[in-house]
């Protein structure tokens, strides 16, 4: 245990914030001591960025699977950061849904049961509401950076997450990071376009990096599709929090915000992540290598071909994490991506665990998606020209014009 004033704190990897209970007489000194600690504002913009979020509070509570839905009500949450939450939806069902997310921080933007994937009717809410949701994020205080969870092909988080980017970086100093959602390519005409024209909106507005995740990957997790999807929920879920520990642990080998900032600033303001825990005595290369193989990743990239800067964080046991293996892995990592910053956590007693940020400098599967969006595009011009046109359903419609039914 280590003293703060009159206030213990137990360094076991796991301190949480929220458990510390300063006596009345050292309320200044547990500010300050909670001043020193990274403020992260957490926005999950959608159903997809609802859920999410949803299963960032569920680890962040406790737990796995079974941790109890009520636990939002009695349990505290156990970030290593003073870490924020909001969930935004015009979909109240979908903000109902949400089992591990406090009342306080469903925010429900109040537009009918959602906009229906239609980009244009929920910039026009967004601007209609856009007061109402920045006093929302004004209300939580100040942050040293925010993260916003979006899927790029739905109505709300698509339309929404540009426009409040735009209006953040015009507002606050702080960088604001998007984790944004791709579709099945599969999934239709109106996701793929939302999806070409989400991203690229995004970047126009000053977002200070998009980490990438793609619903292909559901396709590997195997299950029913409700498995499926909570299974990548709880992959990003699961590299968000072992991120904001690492931010704000001490290390050996030390990353911190303004590593992670610089990472995210190369390549073409994109990136993805990649993750893995060892449950067994593995080498620490081996970890490494798996945190960068295709199925660790959350989006399809070849990471020595199409990687510009990286950051490697590791923790573990003293007896796994030898030097000159990490530093092998390293060199041969940076020889192909250029600069890696790496970070080294020493946990007692746990096995090897891995990430990997990741910044593109290309991307060829998402050249690949915007060749599939402009078809898509192209598509539902076509559609429209017909309707406007005049289909045959019209010429059919009009044999009647003039004529009353006989009865």
């Amino acid at each position: 245990m280590q003293p703060l004033g009159s206030i213990y704190i137990e360094d076991t990897g796991n301190t949480d914030i929220n458990r510390i209970t300063p006596d009345r007489k050292n309320v200044e000194i547990f500010l300050k001591w909670r001043s020193f600690l990274l403020n992260i504002l957490i926005i999950g913009n959608g159903q997809c960025g609802n859920r999410i979020l949803d299963s960032i509070n569920r680890h962040a509570l406790g737990g796995g699977k079974s941790c109890g839905k009520l636990a939002r009500f009695y349990s505290t949450q156990r970030f290593k950061s003073h870490v924020e939450t909001l969930a935004l939806n015009t979909a109240i069902n979908d903000l109902k849904e949400m089992k591990f997310t406090k009342a306080k921080d469903r925010i429900h933007i109040e537009h009918l049961h959602g906009v229906g994937a239609n980009r244009n009717v929920g910039k026009q809410v967004f601007e209609e509401k856009k007061e109402i949701i920045m006093r929302q994020i004004e209300d939580r205080g100040n942050f040293d950076m925010a993260f916003v969870i979006t899927s790029a092909s739905g109505g709300t988080g698509s339309s929404f997450t540009p426009l409040l980017v735009k209006e953040m970086k015009k507002r606050y100093n702080y960088p604001v990071y998007c984790l944004v959602v791709l579709p099945f390519r599969e999934e239709g005409t109106l996701y793929l376009q939302n999806t070409a024209f989400s991203i690229q909106e995004i970047r126009q507005n000053g977002a200070d990096g998009i980490i990438l995740a793609d619903n292909q990957y559901l396709k590997n997790i195997g299950g029913s599709i409700q498995e499926a999807y909570d299974g990548i929920n709880d992959m990003i879920a699961e590299r968000i929090l072992f991120l904001l520990d690492a931010l704000d642990s001490e290390m050996m080998m030390v990353t911190d915000l303004g590593d992670f900032q610089t990472v995210m600033s190369g390549g073409a303001g994109l990136a993805t992540m990649g993750f893995f825990r060892a449950d067994k005595e593995i080498p620490i290369k081996t970890a490494i290598q798996n945190s960068l193989s295709p199925s660790s990743l959350l989006f399809s990239t070849d990471v020595y071909e199409e990687a510009s800067r990286a950051m490697i964080v590791i923790k573990g046991d003293r007896k796994y994490l030898s030097i000159d293996d990490i530093s092998t892995e390293i060199e041969k990592l940076s020889g192909a991506v250029g600069h890696v910053f790496k970070g080294i956590i020493v946990r007692s007693g746990e096995y090897p665990q891995v990430l990997s940020v990741l910044t593109l400098e290309t991307a060829r599967e998402m050249e690949n998606l915007y060749s599939v969006a402009v078809q898509a595009i192209n598509q539902e011009k076509a559609k429209k020209q017909r309707v406007e046109e005049g289909s045959k359903m019209e010429k059919a419609f009009s044999q009647i014009e003039g004529m009353e039914p006989e009865y």
